[in-house]
């Protein structure tokens, strides 16, 4: 009686072979062995590990110092984005239909509350650890030279980052957005050059038809427009630049010294080392 050929069991490669193989060695280029010298170019030649550089000061890093705002900031982005993709699936952006919407999301979609109460305090949060992170890099100087270009990135992230918190006023459509946007479009009638009622507006030949004001509500009134303008912004236009921006500002405390920090102070192992005894 012939045997029946048995088939090959399949097994899995081990960690040995997945590294030798071609997958792993286009994403690591260097070889991950416990020396100084492989461990920094494995770093520096991978655009994962490259955000963070292969030595940094060590007092720059303490929590004590840095406050962790910039990296807890950047959490609540993503918080932000997760949570804001997750809401976009039941809202639509249409006058008398984004408020049930709203009502819907609230009652009847599974953790619907608990999504929109998330994005919503982590939007506030977001707002108060911008501001505390760059108090922070004002109290610490790290605003000055080589970081100077840095620091105009970070005012205008700030700035972005009111931005989003403006445009998702109007998204319930209820009456609290509804004046929050009639207000703070009215100021931005007295916008210098941009606003009709700002200064050298009118010799510019800006008008109440097409001012500041009216390209934001896309008319002069708040309606579905404005509705429709503040969704574009708050979840298409400025989380994109914001994004764009967020890279360069990490580009360029990695391509600036990494985070600044105070002075390197000599440690009790160093002061007992060969250069203590050498003074």
């Amino acid at each position: 009686m012939a045997e029946t050929p048995t088939k090959p069991k399949f097994k899995l490669p081990s960690v040995a072979e997945l590294k030798e193989g071609q997958i792993w060695k286009s994403i690591f280029r260097h070889k991950l062995d416990e020396t100084p010298r492989n461990r920094s170019l494995a770093v520096l030649s991978n655009v994962f590990l490259h955000l963070h550089p292969a030595k940094i000061n060590r007092d720059a890093v303490r929590y004590n110092y840095t406050w962790g705002m910039g990296g807890i900031t950047f959490y609540l982005f993503l918080v932000l984005t997760i949570t804001g993709v997750l809401l976009m699936f039941y809202y639509h952006p249409s006058k008398g239909q984004a408020y049930r919407d709203i009502m819907y999301i609230m009652h009847d979609v599974p953790f619907g509350n608990f999504t929109r109460n998330m994005h919503r305090w982590a939007a506030h949060s977001m707002i108060i650890t911008t501001w505390l992170h760059m108090f922070r890099v004002f109290l610490t100087g790290s605003y000055k030279p080589p970081r100077e270009f840095n620091w105009n990135i970070g005012v205008l992230l700030l700035l972005f980052t009111m931005l989003l918190s403006f445009t998702g006023y109007l998204l319930p459509d209820d009456q609290l957005g509804f004046w929050a946007v009639t207000v703070g479009t009215n100021m931005a009638r007295a916008t210098p050059v941009l606003g009709s009622e700002g200064p050298f507006g009118p010799q510019m030949g800006i008008t109440a038809f097409n001012d500041v004001r009216f390209a934001l509500l896309g008319g002069s009134i708040v309606d579905a427009n404005a509705l429709l303008r503040a969704y574009i912004w708050h979840c298409v236009a400025i989380p994109i630049i914001a994004s764009v921006l967020m890279i360069v500002h990490f580009w360029r405390i990695r391509k600036d010294g990494a985070i600044s920090g105070p002075a390197p102070v000599m440690i009790e192992q160093d002061l007992s080392g060969p250069v203590a005894k050498k003074a």
